[in-house]
């Protein structure tokens, strides 16, 4: 138990890193005023911002893991019952979420509709149940060996795909040409799409999901592996040998398909895990078995132990202070103006998502005090 325990707690820990993290990144004081490495990349390319969703979803897998073990003496249609309770629950959370609060307040507090049909029917939770489910009923029924084949496979296919099904040429990695786009438009219309690029195209598309699958299937591979009988520092070891392998070949294969969060590419997938594979053997080091957490764990892992709860608060209460107006701004913007911005335009908006992500955590840690724990 106490083994068990302790793996949990690292698990916790890294993903309540990805939480923390999505939290700040989400919620500058302004948009107009973020330091670079809190940015997406614009196309092609890297930041440390675009590590934050692979992440969960890598602990998505690495937790699925465990889950999985409490399966084995169900029937396929109580387990395919409950996977599919779970992606229908978290993607009808997600879409209501972005549908949130279901009208539009003007800045005279006049109320006009929200209709369904200009709502977004994508996004990060739904996302996130897609892979889960997908992942989970391919590790049920083929096997993890035979879903981990699968999900190297779905590398390859997406990459061929976008390249045959996209614009013609090099176009096909383009904003306006490429697949996902194509083909959310084809199924959705550009009214269900998110729009913030400029032109209707969701970063969290039907297509572009296929590929988010290896990094489920990468986390749950690695908690597999965590529970095996096995040396401590052995395990370690692995993670990073295995993460700056893949690494490398991440780095390769962008040389012809390049790094770019928004269409999730392959080369994109493999070095998201190289990096969670590092940051877990990392994590492990530091949280020795048997031995209490840290204070900067503890932090952590209160994040971790209520994921959906503290991640829900956190934008529904965004959304909330954005839309509610003030004259001709709004509340958000008045709370940074007058509190923040005095720090300097770039430090402030920083400062301001610190302190909203540590009240967010805050009641992540009264949850935890109360030992209430919110899954779907």
């Amino acid at each position: 138990m106490e083994t068990k325990r302790n793996r949990y707690g690292a698990l916790d820990v890294f993903r309540g890193m990805a939480i923390v993290f999505m939290i700040i990144v989400n919620s500058p004081g302004s948009w107009s005023y973020v330091f670079r490495p809190l940015q997406h990349a614009a196309w092609h390319g890297f930041t440390p911002t675009d590590l934050v969703f692979p992440s969960f979803l890598f602990a998505v897998g690495a937790a699925l893991s465990f889950s999985m073990n409490k399966w084995a003496n169900w029937s396929n249609t109580e387990v395919l019952a409950k996977i599919l309770k779970r992606t229908v629950l978290l993607f009808l959370i997600g879409y209501l979420m972005y549908w949130f609060p279901f009208f539009r307040l003007g800045q005279d507090w006049s109320i006009s509709a929200f209709p369904i049909a200009e709502t977004r029917i994508f996004g990060v939770l739904q996302r996130i149940a897609l892979a889960y489910g997908l992942t989970a009923v391919l590790l049920h029924f083929l096997g993890a060996k035979q879903t981990y084949l699968v999900g190297a496979m779905l590398l390859v296919v997406y990459w061929v795909v976008l390249m045959h099904f996209g614009a013609d040429g090099s176009n096909y990695l383009s904003l306006e040409g490429n697949a996902v786009r194509a083909l959310d438009l084809h199924l959705f219309g550009a009214a269900h799409l998110y729009s913030g690029e400029g032109i209707p195209f969701d970063p969290e598309g039907l297509l572009s999901t296929l590929t988010c699958i290896a990094n489920v299937a990468a986390g749950h591979a690695t908690g597999v592996y965590l529970q095996r009988d096995k040396n401590e520092k052995n395990k370690r070891i692995d993670l990073m040998l295995l993460g700056a392998t893949l690494f490398f070949v991440a780095c390769v294969w962008s040389l012809a398909f390049p790094v770019n969060k928004k269409l999730w590419t392959s080369s994109f997938a493999l070095l998201t895990i190289s990096f969670d594979l590092m940051i877990l053997g990392i994590l492990l080091a530091f949280l020795p078995k048997g031995k209490r957490l840290p204070w900067w764990g503890r932090f952590f892992a209160t994040a971790g132990k209520n994921p959906l709860a503290i991640y829900l608060l956190s934008q529904l209460l965004l959304t909330a202070l954005f839309i509610l107006p003030v004259g001709n701004t709004s509340v958000w913007e008045i709370i940074y103006n007058r509190a923040f911005v005095w720090m300097g335009a770039h430090l402030g908006s920083l400062t301001m998502a610190l302190v909203y992500t540590l009240f967010c955590w805050s009641v992540g840690y009264l949850m935890e005090r109360k030992k209430v724990y919110w899954n779907v």
